[in-house]
């Protein structure tokens, strides 16, 4: 097992990756890293644990639409997603809302 460090939002980590699975993770952490930057950047969201909920909840539906979809080169961008790449949706305000709840007043997950 090899070990990368990579930076997510700024913050370092050091991951685990199977020998040869180098460029799969780093695209990986590419992909969290946009999605995570896009909600900070939209300024809805400052809690970095809130933000990471968020991209995970829009890079697994995005994910699930993927694995749906047919190729069709004509196709448009769904606009339903969870994260509305930080636009005031319905969507979002639900996950916000129910991310506060979950959260309550300590900010933690677990």
């Amino acid at each position: 097992m090899k070990q990368l460090e990579v930076q997510i939002m700024g913050q370092s980590y050091l991951l685990g990756c199977p020998e040869g699975g180098e460029s799969r993770l780093l695209d990986a952490v590419e992909r969290v890293d946009t999605a995570m930057c896009k909600i900070r950047d939209a300024g809805k969201v400052k809690a970095r644990d809130r933000i990471a909920v968020l991209a995970a909840l829009n890079l697994a539906f995005e994910n699930h639409d993927a694995k749906d979809a047919t190729p069709d080169p004509a196709a448009t961008p769904r606009s339903d997603s969870p994260v509305d790449n930080g636009h005031n949706s319905p969507q979002l305000q639900g996950l916000l809302q129910r991310l506060d709840q979950v959260l309550g007043g300590d900010g933690q997950l677990l």
